[in-house]
């Protein structure tokens, strides 16, 4: 909103500085300040709330060193990152802009599916929370959203040849954008994989029903992240570290690609009005950091499944959006293990009991957080250990961009 009043200052009253609201990089300062601020302001506040409506955690006996003085701590912390990512985003994101009004309904849509699971908890006093088929069939309808917006938005658009037409010293960003299938695929010299390439060999009247596929690979990307974050959200700082690693990287992808000049350099797609989304994973990291103040080993709050399904299917729609859903493996690995370890568990456990009576466990415990637990490391250095390899990944992913 800010945006458009310094505007109209700018142009009717020429009010000296007011331009600087133009430039993004600026606009993404404020709204990590101001993310930082909500966090650490009404954070507080929201946990005071929340303690005083007794909506505390109920830890299950799990036999792990300190879990049950983790019992009773405010749990839905996770409203305090949905509002610090939320104000800065409607105070200096371009509202008009479609990526943004993309990502503003991926979060209200599942921070309100993580609200209702953790309402169900809390409230009801059901430890099992919204039933899973539930969870699953809203992610796969903002996947639907998400992907039909992608397909079908005029708005969306790429240019896959980065060479900009200068013509009397202004860039024409339209030369050669047009609606694409492609996405980005890591470490190949042509990295750009066309979707239209998964039906083609059927015949050339298949390719128009390729978008069907895609729309498929968008709810599958979503529904693991998502649940992968979920996963992840088990000690103190955890999926909000991680997270925030993750989302930091994103700000330099969404940058590059929403940049003419940086994209044409890289020699990576130009995506014309996605640098946008810079102000907003700006809020989004800000929110992380802010909420690691409460969150950090011993925590004041968790964020329950209205933080840790939100951050996930935040991180995957963005990735969506600027054609890295590919590199989401590399960039999300730790959620991505943490998922694995549940998916090996409990299949190696089915398997051993049919086949031998008696079910045996890969782990001593998943997801793979808690088997480190088990083998008697302290919390804070696993989530350490954690952070550091979610740095590596992000580096990794980085790299990427010029190794090929």
């Amino acid at each position: 909103m800010l945006y458009y009043l310094f505007e109209f200052l700018e142009n009717h009253y020429d009010l000296p500085g007011a331009g600087v609201f133009q430039y993004i990089s600026f606009r993404a300062a404020l709204a990590i300040i101001t993310s930082l601020l909500v966090s650490l302001v009404f954070g507080g506040r929201i946990i005071n709330l929340i303690r005083k409506k007794q909506i505390g955690e109920s830890v299950r006996k799990l036999g792990l060193e300190g879990e049950q003085a983790k019992s009773g701590t405010p749990t839905m912390g996770g409203l305090i990152i949905l509002s610090a990512i939320l104000i800065p985003t409607f105070l200096f994101a371009r509202l008009d802009n479609i990526y943004i009004q993309v990502m503003l309904i991926s979060t209200i849509w599942l921070g309100i599916i993580g609200f209702i699971d953790d309402y169900i908890k809390v409230f009801r006093k059901d430890k099992e929370g919204l039933a899973g088929k539930f969870k699953i069939l809203g992610q796969v309808g903002i996947g639907i959203i998400v992907g039909l917006v992608m397909v079908f938005h005029s708005d969306i658009v790429v240019k896959e040849k980065n060479i900009p037409t200068e013509i009397e010293g202004v860039y024409d960003f339209s030369e050669n954008a047009q609606k694409s299938s492609i996405t980005t695929i890591p470490f190949l010299k042509n990295n750009e994989f066309d979707y239209h390439d998964l039906t083609s060999w059927i015949g050339d009247g298949m390719k128009k029903y390729s978008w069907l596929l895609f729309i498929l690979v968008v709810i599958f990307v979503i529904a693991a992240v998502s649940n992968g974050a979920n996963m992840t959200d088990g000690l103190d700082g955890l999926a909000t570290g991680t997270s925030a690693i993750i989302g930091s990287t994103l700000i330099l992808f969404t940058y590059v690609s929403g940049n003419i000049i940086a994209a044409d350099y890289l020699n990576i797609m130009y995506i014309p009005d996605s640098g946008e989304l810079v102000v907003y994973m700006s809020a989004f990291v800000g929110s992380c950091v802010g909420f690691m103040w409460y969150n950090s080993y011993p925590a004041q709050v968790f964020m329950g499944d209205t933080g840790s399904l939100s951050l996930g299917g935040i991180i995957a729609v963005v990735a969506i959006l600027i054609r890295k859903e590919l590199l989401i493996p590399i960039l999300c690995g730790v959620f991505l293990i943490e998922n694995l370890s549940v998916i090996l568990q409990v299949g190696y456990f089915k398997y051993t009991r049919k086949k031998y009576g008696k079910g045996k466990r890969i782990f001593m415990m998943a997801p793979l957080h808690h088997h480190f637990q088990k083998l008697g490391i302290h919390e804070s250095k696993i989530v350490t250990r954690f952070w550091i390899v979610g740095i590596f990944l992000a580096i990794l992913t980085i790299v990427t961009l010029k190794l090929r």
